[in-house]
């Protein structure tokens, strides 16, 4: 996708990682940006800040959970400012608990504003985007939509069906020559990990460093882009061996736990994968001499 000359929303634009799209989207040459987030005094901050690279702000103060507002809102923008050409669905909350002690309250939250807010607005703005033929929907899912965190169960639970989601959109709006993307970044350093508990071994990436992840992506048509070294990894351990991907979350939960059992499991299973490995080359060895 050429950004240069596009109009572009962005969910979530107030701070964090869709701040940094937006000003990424303004100095790659996007033409308008249209910022949506709760505060309007945060929006009206980095609309400031975009200014000065010549492109046309508009801010939205809009709460994602307000279907009826969200959908007068965006009938109106389209009939003034549209069309649309890029979606960035970015806005969502974590909280971070063990399952035992989750509060229902927070969970309905997370769910409410990181996948049925962004569910609505999406078929607000694909529906349209079809009409005209073109159109590119990123939804922001995360690592932990493709690896589960312990203490995380709810935010992996709408990353889950974020991913999922986008998928089934990929294919299904491709005859409308609309591309669906999934941006996948690992802990980012953002106000909203900063209240939570960090993950042991894990560096947190940059916002910007995301945001130029993704603008390389949208030129390069990727379908997913997985940001940092260690979401690559991770997936591969995944794929290849994900008992070690296991004990490794469990190394690097955020709590309290003795760690001697953890550590035996893991030196037990490494011990058994290495004599398994070793007794199949042996047998084709000794077949090979026969």
């Amino acid at each position: 996708m050429k950004i240069q000359g596009k109009v572009a929303l962005i969910t979530g634009a107030s701070r964090g990682i869709g701040k940094a799209i937006a000003l990424e989207l303004a100095q790659q040459g996007v033409k308008r940006l249209i910022l949506v987030a709760r505060d309007r005094q945060k929006l009206a901050e980095v609309a400031q800040e975009i200014e000065a690279f010549g492109t046309e702000i508009i801010i939205m103060d809009l709460d994602l959970t307000e279907s009826v507002k969200v959908n007068i809102a965006i009938a109106q923008l389209w009939r003034t400012d549209g069309p649309i050409h890029l979606l960035v669905n970015c806005a969502g909350v974590a909280y971070q608990n063990s399952f035992l002690q989750s509060k229902l309250p927070q969970v309905q939250e997370e769910i409410s504003i990181n996948l049925l807010g962004m569910y609505n607005l999406t078929s607000l703005i694909a529906r349209r985007m079809a009409s005209q033929k073109e159109g590119t929907i990123v939804n922001v899912s995360s690592l932990m939509g493709k690896v589960a965190a312990p203490t995380m169960a709810t935010y992996s639970a709408t990353k889950f069906a974020i991913l999922g989601f986008t998928q089934a959109l990929r294919r299904e709006l491709a005859e409308h020559n609309i591309r669906v993307v999934a941006l996948l970044p690992t802990l980012t350093d953002t106000d909203m990990v900063r209240d939570l508990k960090l993950f042991r071994g894990v560096t947190p990436m940059t916002p910007q460093q995301v945001a130029q992840a993704l603008t390389r992506g949208l030129e390069k048509d990727s379908s997913e882009i997985l940001v940092g070294w260690q979401s690559h990894l991770a997936v591969l351990c995944q794929n290849l061996a994900p008992w070690l991907l296991e004990i490794v979350l469990r190394l690097a939960a955020p709590r309290k736990q003795p760690q001697t059992n953890l550590i035996k499991s893991l030196v037990t299973k490494i011990q058994h994968f290495s004599n398994s490995l070793f007794s199949r080359n042996r047998l084709a060895f000794g077949s090979a001499r026969k």
